[in-house]
Order: structure tokens, then C-alpha cells, then sequence
């Protein structure tokens, strides 16, 4: 997994004046002059087990090979750490960040709080929403003060909200720790507005008033008012444009959409456009069509035609509209969105996979697809626009080995040394990296399944950087069976490194789940390890749609006591040799 922790340093290190040997006492983590927003931080390290080791005299526990990951609390601002071993000592600093927003000295706006922070562009008639924290001296009740924003010729008030709370980051779920916490007690004010004719509105300006004394600040984003009878129409020029809830990456993802995609653009954030059936898309991953309008097609015939090893459903359009996928329990659906059915026939013969097309016009312009499946297990799929025709293709299962030695016989298997080259991934407390660990348990996993006669493909065999997108590229060029990822985890900075350990599996597509949750459970049950946890996880190895791909954690680099098990050789083969059986039994399973 993405190290959590920041860069390895071992140029932390300060020897004694007496010291002419190489230090003994390692911190890799953290380093002197780190920062964060977390309210308390661990050190990662190790000395020889000799002696105590004291963190600002305080003795820390270690494990059996000395190594040790105590957490202390911080306080907001500069925090002085003294780490000691013998004779030998460490200074490091580390600078808590608030993470409430920077008020100004008097009355006035937090700092960047004013929205929209960014050009943004409305359909006629749409709510425009302003929001701005306003701080207030010290004693002043909220009623005697007046916040608004001028727009052209509007001047639109903006009322005091009631206190909210604060979500964690998505990490939160890593540690436990995903609770709400409370707001600042800043001022929140919002409001909103409608214009109902197109036009270029420029800043809006934001006005606070206490008392007789007015502070006014422009906003950073200008306002446009986008006329419906002329919006603009994007084409996905992607090979698979990334689609999301919201205008930025913090945002869920949905169904990529295929290259050739064709939308109307009814909003923009920024660099952010908003597509017509409520997608936001960057657009970097787009080109607008001067001159063209908004995409509708009818659907008549669905075509259908078997391939050796996948099943194609071919959906002849007029244009090429922007869709969605759903897997679910034996059935994958698709929808169609600006798509009218005029559906009176289907072809579809007894197919290994398929069992039976349904088809459904939800809502205006929204045609849904069902295809009823033979079996749970899902293999992969593929979807892709040929001109204006979407092809979804269903691959089917793979052919089961029919020899107890080789039971793995016809299955291609793709194994994923995670990180690599200048991706580190986490480290230990002896300032071990995970990408090499990493890349020694993978061949030995590729060997174990090799001997049951498996097929393997190694996105790398040696210590190469090779990007996400080059990993994903050859998962769906290879189609293998399944698709496995080998991590090793670390926490993020306020998670407890001496307690949290374990193995987990991570999955996405629903094609995947079975496979991380049957993995998850051998393996745990089979070594006696902990369990970390199942889950499901937005990562570029689990995100594959051509195979169920599944990102394994084997165990924490960050916790001392597991470290030892993670470096040592034999637990090293115990844990491929685990994994390699796993997997033979899920096959068997899922037969």
C-alpha cells in the first residue's frame, strides 16, 4: 500500500562525540522538522536489545529483536523529542499543524474560506450557493452582525448555520478512529441564489458589516450562467475517462466511461466539467464539439455473438452515450443514459455464462440492460465503444485443471510486487523497505503456483519502477484468471504502530469480493494470524475490470513485534506457500 508514513530517513541519526562506529540507535520514522495535523505520532526504530530505550525518559517497549513504535501525544505547534540508548541520542522536532482555519486578527474572513473557491459555471434558473467563516471579536453576539454577497445586480444575504460536524478522511477507517469530531466555532455563514438569464456574473463580493465598519473581499472564483438552448458537448478522449460524484479526486468514483463518450456539459468547476446525466469529469480527459448538440439515441436491435473464452453484447447507437456498470449477485447490469428503447427483439442463444437479457426504460433517456447469469462468479469484463456501437464483454470462466498435481493447469495468474524503483512503500524499524520484501514473498508465491501448474505473470521481477496505469495495462492485456497484489502496511501517522497488526485483503469490482474474502479467512485461519480486516478500498490494483483482482496486505511494517515475522525467511514461505493454497481451494470452490 502507498507508504503512510513519508520518506525513509536515516540521516536522523546523531552519534555520540565518543562513538567511532556506526550508530546502533535507528528512528526511521519520524524524521527531525516533520509536520502533521494528527494529534499524536509514533517513532519507528530500533537498537540492539541490550539496555532501554527512552523517549523523552520515558522507557518504551521493544520487541525480542529491539525494535520499538511508541506513540506520544502532541501539542499544537513545536513538539522537542530526546530518543536514548546507551550513550548514544536523537533530537527530532515535530510541528503539529492546525487543522481549523486560519482566522484573521479582527473582524474579517478565514483564510481560502470564501466559496466558490474556483470559476464556476450554473444552468439558467440553478441555485448558486455562497458560503464564507467570518470571525468575530471576541464577546459579540452573532445576530449584530450582517454577511452578504453582491453578485451584478444582486445583493444576496447570508445567514448563520448551525454548528456541523467535521468527517474524517477516508484513512480514518484504517485505524478505527472514523468518528465526526466538532466544527470550529468560527462563524458558518451561507446562502444562495438563482439567476434566470445566461450571462458572465464575474466575482462575487462578499460583504461583512458590524457596528457601522464594512470589511469587503472578492471571491476567488468567477460566477457564468450557462444557457440551455446553447450547452456544450465533450467527447471522452480517454481510453477510459475517470467519472466521478464531485468536482475533484476527493470524490467517489463511477463507471468509467469508454473513449468516444459523448456528453452535454451542464456545469464547471474549475478545470471540473459537470456531464448531463450527473457525472463530474476532468477536462483534461475531454474535447469540447463546437457546434454540436446534446446526445440522444433510440436503441432498437442487441446484438449478441460468442467468442472463444467471452460472450459479446453489442448495443448499436446513434451516438456513443455516456453508461454505467453494476455487478450484483449472478447478474451485471448496464445503463444507458440519453437512450430511448425501441427494443422489440434480442437474440440470444443458450450461452455458457448467460442465462437472460432483460431490459428496462427506467426514466426518460435512461435504458437499463440486466443479464442474468448461470453462475455467481464473475471473470471479468471488458467495455469499449466501437464507433458509435458499445460492445460489453463477458469472459468466461476459466477451464479447471483435471490433475491432482497440477490443479492449477489453464490458469493464468498475474502476481504484482507492489511498489518498486523509487516507490519504496513503507519501512520497517531497521529501515527494511517494502518493495523488497514485497518482491521476494512474490516469487516465492510465483513458484508455489507455478509447481501447481499455474501460469504466472510478474509485473516486475526485479527493483523497476513501473507506474499503476503500467500494472493495470497488463492485467487487462494478459486476462488472466485473477489478478494478486502483494503489499506489506503501515498506518497512518496518529494510528497505535504497537498494536495494530494483521492480514487483510483489499477488493473493489463485486467480481473480486469472494476471492478476498475466501483469501482473507484461509490465510488467517491456516497461519494463526490476526486479521486486520476485508475491505472494500478505491485502489488502482483492485479497480481492474478484465479479471477479479485482489490487493493483499501480508502484515505491518510498522508494528515490531510482526516486523520480525515479515523479514524472516521462513514465515516468508510459510505465508506464499498459504496464499498459493488459497487460492487452489478457491478455484475448487467456485468450480
Amino acid at each position: 500500500m502507498k507508504n503512510l508514513l513519508g520518506l525513509v530517513i536515516l540521516g536522523c541519526i546523531l552519534t555520540s562525540s565518543v562513538a567511532l562506529a556506526e550508530p546502533s540507535l535507528i528512528v526511521i520514522f519520524p524524521q527531525t522538522n516533520y509536520q502533521t495535523s494528527a494529534e499524536k505520532i509514533f517513532f519507528l526504530g530500533t537498537a540492539p536489545p541490550d539496555g532501554q530505550v527512552l523517549i523523552n525518559s520515558k522507557p518504551v517497549t521493544r520487541s525480542k529483536a529491539g525494535h520499538f513504535s511508541p506513540s506520544f501525544p502532541l501539542q499544537l505547534g513545536e513538539n522537542l523529542f530526546t530518543v536514548r540508548h546507551d550513550n548514544q541520542e536523537l533530537q527530532i522536532k515535530v510541528t503539529r499543524l492546525t487543522t481549523g482555519p486560519e482566522l484573521p486578527q479582527g473582524l474579517g474572513f478565514a483564510k481560502d474560506s470564501l466559496t466558490p473557491a474556483a470559476d464556476i459555471a450554473r444552468l439558467s434558473g440553478e441555485l448558486i450557493c455562497f458560503s464564507a467563516l467570518a470571525k468575530l471579536p471576541q464577546g459579540v453576539a452573532p445576530p449584530n452582525a450582517n454577511v452578504s454577497v453582491k453578485l451584478a445586480n444582486q445583493t444576496i444575504a447570508l445567514s448563520r448555520q448551525p454548528q456541523q460536524a467535521q468527517l474524517p478522511s477516508n484513512l480514518a477507517i484504517l485505524t478505527g478512529q472514523n468518528q465526526p469530531y466538532a466544527q470550529s466555532s468560527v462563524g458558518n455563514y451561507q446562502g444562495c441564489t438563482t439567476v434566470a438569464i445566461a450571462a458572465d456574473l464575474g466575482q462575487p463580493q462578499f460583504q461583512l458589516t458590524l457596528n457601522g465598519k464594512t470589511i469587503t473581499q472578492p471571491g476567488s472564483g468567477k460566477i457564468q450562467i450557462l444557457s440551455r438552448a446553447e450547452l456544450p458537448v465533450a467527447e471522452i478522449t480517454a481510453d477510459a475517462g475517470v467519472a466521478r460524484t464531485g468536482p475533484n479526486t476527493d470524490y467517489s468514483r463511477l463507471t468509467p466511461l469508454p473513449k468516444g463518450t459523448r456528453a452535454t456539459v451542464t456545469g464547471r468547476e474549475g478545470e471540473w466539467l459537470r456531464l448531463d446525466y450527473g457525472a463530474w469529469i476532468d477536462s483534461k480527459e475531454t474535447r469540447i464539439l463546437p457546434g454540436a448538440i446534446g446526445p440522444q439515441t433510440i436503441i432498437r436491435s442487441v446484438g449478441y455473438r460468442q467468442l472463444p473464452g467471452a460472450t459479446e453484447i453489442v448495443f448499436p447507437l446513434q451516438v456513443p452515450v455516456p453508461v454505467s456498470v453494476q455487478q450484483s449477485e449472478q447478474a451485471i447490469a448496464l445503463t444507458l443514459y440519453n437512450t430511448t428503447a425501441q427494443t422489440d427483439i434480442i437474440r440470444l442463444d443458450d450461452d455458457p455464462l448467460i442465462s437472460r437479457l432483460d431490459w428496462q426504460q427506467e426514466a426518460p433517456g435512461q435504458v437499463k440492460y440486466t443479464l442474468n447469469l448461470k453462475k455467481a462468479q464473475q471473470w471479468g469484463y471488458k467495455l469499449r465503444y466501437d464507433g458509435t456501437t458499445l460492445v460489453l464483454a463477458l469472459r468466461h470462466p476459466p477451464k479447471i485443471g483435471n490433475t491432482r498435481r497440477k490443479p492449477l493447469a489453464n490458469f493464468k495468474i498475474v502476481l504484482d510486487p507492489g511498489h518498486g524503483g523509487k516507490e519504496t512503500g513503507a519501512s520497517g524499524p531497521t529501515g527494511y523497505l517494502e518493495k523488497d520484501v514485497n518482491l521476494v514473498v512474490s516469487k516465492l508465491l510465483r513458484d508455489d503456483l507455478v509447481k501447481r501448474g499455474a501460469t504466472v505473470v510478474m509485473t516486475r521481477e526485479d527493483d523497476r519502477e513501473l507506474s499503476l496505469a503500467e500494472r493495470q495495462a497488463i492485467i487487462s492485456r494478459e486476462e488472466p484468471a485473477i489478478a494478486i497484489s502483494i503489499h506489506h502496511n503501515s498506518i497512518p501517522d496518529d494510528g497505535d504502530a504497537e498494536k495494530i497488526k494483521g492480514f487483510a485483503a483489499f477488493w473493489y469490482q463485486p467480481q473480486a469480493h469472494n476471492l478476498a474474502i475466501f483469501l482473507q479467512n484461509y490465510v488467517v485461519k491456516k497461519l494463526g494470524r490476526p486479521s486486520y480486516g476485508v475491505f472494500w478500498d478505491n485502489l488502482a490494483l483492485t479497480r481492474p475490470t478484465a479479471a477479479p483482482s485482489v490487493l493483499l496486505e501480508l502484515g505491518f511494517m510498522s508494528n515490531p513485534d510482526e516486523f520480525e515475522q515479515v523479514v524472516n525467511p521462513e514465515e516468508q514461505k510459510k505465508i506464499a506457500q498459504a496464499i498459493a493454497q488459497g487460492i487452489t481451494e478457491w478455484f475448487r470452490s467456485v468450480r
